[in-house]
């Protein structure tokens, strides 16, 4: 259950999970839904949540396809239909997505940038 938990605790998964709760898709569908990842990493939020037993996957020639194990959920089956169907759900996974995306935030503290006087060529500074 640990696996589950830890598969869940980023917005990104729960997401890439909600995209394939009703219809199965391509890995490649999936990349398309989340254009500032790289498809990479969306392989690998896959692999995590294939090995706690939130996805399956299947090959058809080339393709690999993907959808949502719900009936081995159990109860967190009913939790998770009821998180996505709140609107208000829906966007703090936007936001925090968001959040994700632009990276960690600052301390409030700016650096002061180090200024530099350019001598423009042939003239002399007023000496």
């Amino acid at each position: 259950m640990s696996a589950v938990l830890q598969a869940l605790a980023t917005p990104r998964r729960r997401e890439i999970l909600r995209l394939v709760w009703t219809r199965e898709l391509a890995h490649a569908a999936i990349h398309r839904a989340f254009p500032d990842v790289t498809k990479g990493a969306i392989s690998q939020h896959l692999k995590v949540l294939a090995d706690a037993g939130l996805v399956a996957s299947r090959w058809e020639g080339n393709f690999r396809y993907f959808r949502a194990r719900k009936d081995d959920l159990g109860p967190l089956r009913v939790w998770l239909e009821e998180m996505w169907s709140s609107a208000l759900d829906r966007l703090a996974v936007a936001a925090e997505l968001e959040a994700a995306r632009r990276g960690p935030r600052s301390d409030g503290k700016r650096k002061k940038r180090a200024t530099r006087r350019v001598q423009r060529k042939g003239k002399d500074r007023g000496r």
